[in-house]
């Protein structure tokens, strides 16, 4: 059959979760066993968010294939299983930049360059190009930002016009947002109605209703919304506040809208989905009665999204341990000699977070000395790892004010210094060490244990390395070089074999960790965490 393509817009307010619409509808056609993709258009002018700040945007993910990507590809992988690539994720400025770049080598023969045809057919061929090179049956694509804003106007062009070149081939959802007034307590369609009409006024008709509420919307007042946006009623589906984003499928589901999109698009019907791995995650994530607590260090912590892939892979983990995992977000800036006992010590497990920069970074130390020195369960991810390297340097090997180069350029010993192909680097952007990597594991090490392999995969973004200067002096004292990389040994991983799980890895694991398979260090560390709980609660 010919591939089939899905555009998810929204609409009155941002944040309605798009993102969440388009992967569970990803994972219902999945699991009928169509062939399915999707991809995520931002509108904003930065080429990727590699260089935007947490705060501004969240964690920034990092496929297989070294692309910096928004953080909805992390739940479009989480749902699906799915690798993504470059191809996932586009940008307005990637798209400007691809353009300009043609009109300079002299590929537009010396016509004026315009947003119609030139940025609209880059767009559209970006759009047509992952369907072709990835043999799919569905290709879903979710439209960043909120219909109305200027930054969208030539997404939107180009996806009108693809619907005309595609025909049945092509479908709109479109998410809109049903307030609750509470001192009226009536619900409002009215926000709906207007977002629908701004759509239509582009010359786009959406196919698909899906409305984001609090609470849920009457069948007549489905019907009405059908009414006035020359949508079918049962084509009107509600999407209500769950428990858990992993429920949004079965909602869905509950409501059709796998059918409706097979029916509308005119795909060879398959059978009902396979949801039984799905629905056992799901019941022992509801019927988990033990908490495991877990800290997580960091800078960012304030605003959670920037490590939704963390937080998301330590739940999965739990989940499959049969444990529900309470994560308590502790600013490393905020820690100190005096009170890290206090924050520490009711935590079963400790991860110390990823990041750039000095900012915090005193507290990350004090942190993991005070979980070495009393053998707390702890993981360090990236700089995380970096920060252990270092606290150990100071505080065993006695290498006083050991840093990293990045933090202080003049110190006496670089236990961590910049990757050598990074130092005649000037461009920030996309220029780190990015991507899938090998790593060979230290056969008889815990890292080994946990993969129940020697020879892993996993994905980085740094530009910082352990001094393999220093890794007899480390040996020695007991913390150990257990994964490096086959070709050019970088230090990927280390650890304190002698405590309960003391491991850091320089690459990211939350990156590939999923609903259905979580990274096996990830259920590692949770397993330590749960048995150190279990022999707590065991000696009071």
């Amino acid at each position: 059959m010919n591939t089939k393509y899905i555009f998810v817009t929204g609409g009155v307010v941002s944040s309605l979760g798009k993102g969440i619409i388009s992967s569970s509808l990803a994972r219902l056609l999945l699991s009928r066993g169509y062939r399915v993709t999707i991809q995520k258009f931002d509108p904003y002018i930065n080429i990727d968010p590699g260089t935007l700040n947490p705060y501004e945007h969240g964690e920034c993910y990092v496929t297989d294939d070294g692309h910096e990507a928004d953080l909805d590809l992390g739940h479009y992988e989480r749902f699906t299983d799915i690798r993504t690539s470059r191809a996932n994720n586009v940008t307005t400025g990637r798209i400007y930049q691809t353009v300009i770049d043609k009109e300079r080598r002299g590929d537009y023969l010396g016509k004026t360059v315009q947003i119609i045809p030139h940025i609209t057919d880059e767009i559209k061929r970006n759009v047509k190009l992952l369907g072709k090179t990835g043999d799919y049956d569905f290709v879903i694509t979710e439209i960043g930002g909120t219909v109305g804003d200027i930054e969208s106007t030539p997404f939107l062009e180009a996806v009108r016009q693809l619907k005309w070149e595609l025909g049945r081939d092509a479908l709109f959802i479109h998410l809109t947002y049903v307030p609750y007034l509470h001192a009226a307590k009536e619900l409002k369609t009215k926000p709906t109605q207007h977002s629908v009409k701004m759509l239509q006024s582009v010359g786009i008709q959406p196919d698909i209703l899906v409305l984001r509420t609090e609470k849920e919307l009457p069948q007549q007042m489905l019907h009405k919304v059908g009414k006035f946006t020359n949508v079918a009623p049962e084509a009107v589906i509600q999407s209500i506040d769950q428990p858990t984003i992993y429920q949004v499928p079965l909602r869905m589901h509950e409501q059709h809208l796998d059918d409706i999109v097979i029916r509308l698009t005119g795909a060879d019907p398959r059978p009902e989905p396979d949801f039984s791995a799905w629905n056992a995650f799901l019941h022992k994530l509801a019927t988990a009665r033990k908490v495991v607590r877990i800290g997580l260090v960091g800078k960012y912590v304030e605003l959670q999204d920037a490590y939704k892939s963390i937080s998301e892979s330590l739940m999965q983990a739990a989940t499959h341990l049969d444990h529900k995992v309470e994560i308590i977000y502790i600013h490393s800036e905020k820690l100190s000699e005096e009170n890290v006992a206090k924050n520490l010590e009711p935590l079963d497990g400790v991860i110390i977070a990823p990041g750039f920069g000095q900012r915090g970074i005193e507290g990350k130390f004090i942190a993991i000395r005070w979980c070495r020195e009393h053998d707390v369960p702890t993981f360090g991810i990236c700089l995380g790892m970096q920060c252990m390297v270092i606290e150990f340097a100071r505080n065993v090997l006695g290498l006083e004010n050991a840093n990293s180069t990045e933090m202080d350029t003049k110190t006496p010993h670089n236990v961590i210094d910049l990757m050598e192909e990074q130092k005649s680097i000037s461009n920030m952007g996309g220029t780190m060490r990015l991507g899938a990597y090998k790593c060979r594991l230290r056969p008889g090490s815990k890292a080994a244990a946990a993969y129940g392999s020697d020879e892993i995969m996993e994905r980085h973004r740094h530009r910082f390395e352990f001094n393999d200067d220093f890794r007899a002096d480390f040996e020695k004292a007991g913390m150990l070089c257990v994964g490096e990389n086959p070709d050019t040994h970088l230090v990927e991983v280390v650890e304190i074999p002698e405590k309960r799980w003391f491991i850091g890895t320089q690459y990211h694991p939350e990156y590939r960790s999923t609903v259905l398979n979580p990274n096996p260090i990830f259920l590692s560390f949770m397993k330590a965490a749960i048995d150190f709980s279990d022999s707590k609660n065991s000696s009071r």
